[in-house]
């Protein structure tokens, strides 16, 4: 039996496991959270530091001003010609500019400059500005993009858009005429007007024509008048003997 023993205890000493399991232990967790002493709590509330108040309400001090940015005198100069240009053109025509070559763009301001027509190239961060403290507020949305101006000094609507015709690059938006703000189809329609002279005759011949039809009115009566008794003092006179006054002939009618 203690052979046997002993042989069991060899086999069960040399057998091992095929899977073994190993498992660590964790480290031991030595600071919990611990309430503070009251005696601790009423030290750090005694010495809590607190801001003094001020002697003068923030309300009641002055504001701090922000400092403003000043423009420079360039940005200046450019605005003040963008103003100068509203104010002294009849006729100012937003358009967008694509590119083109410098020579079709020396074509297109020849043949504009032959109409009295100028071309103006222009920054939206110059242009916006000034917009916004004028008349012209309404033509904000046209400067979205690069553009120029095409001004003058006369309504030259129809040259402008006969030049603009063949210049495909350039595409009118809308413009500013005699201090009213027209779109592109307005342009177009007024292009369409006849001249201003031609306007004008129109005009006159149109107020000449009632007083002339009233004045005639008014002679017919008078002249119908005449035209009868002329009428009849001719028939009296083929009527009356020879040697009767006109009184005795007309005491005998």
């Amino acid at each position: 039996k203690m052979a046997a023993l002993s042989g069991g205890t060899r086999w069960r000493r040399g057998w091992l496991p095929t899977l073994q399991l190993a498992r660590h232990g964790s480290k031991a967790v030595t600071r919990h959270w611990k309430a503070m002493h009251f005696q601790r709590q009423k030290l750090m509330a005694l010495t809590e530091y607190v801001p003094p108040r001020p002697a003068v309400p923030p309300c009641c001090l002055p504001r701090h001003e922000e400092p403003t940015h000043e423009e420079d005198g360039y940005v200046r100069l450019l605005k003040r010609q963008v103003q100068e240009v509203f104010r002294s053109s009849r006729m100012v025509a937003v358009c967008q500019y694509n590119s083109m070559p410098e020579e079709d763009m020396a074509t297109m301001r020849h043949y504009l400059r032959k109409h009295n027509i100028e071309v103006k190239f222009v920054l939206n961060e110059i242009v916006r500005p000034v917009l916004e403290q004028s008349k012209y507020r309404n033509l904000l949305p046209l400067f979205v993009c690069r553009n120029i101006l095409l001004v003058s000094p006369e309504t030259r609507a129809k040259e402008m858009l006969r030049v603009l015709k063949g210049v495909p690059q350039v595409n009118l938006l809308g413009a500013c005429i005699d201090d009213t703000i027209l779109s592109r189809q307005g342009v177009e329609n007024f292009a369409r007007l006849p001249s201003l002279e031609a306007s004008q005759g129109q005009t006159v011949g149109a107020l000449a024509l009632l007083p002339s039809q009233t004045s005639s009115l008014l002679q017919r009566g008078p002249l119908l008048l005449t035209a009868l008794l002329d009428e009849h003092i001719r028939r009296l006179r083929d009527s009356g003997t020879p040697g009767e006054s006109p009184k005795e002939q007309g005491t005998g009618s």
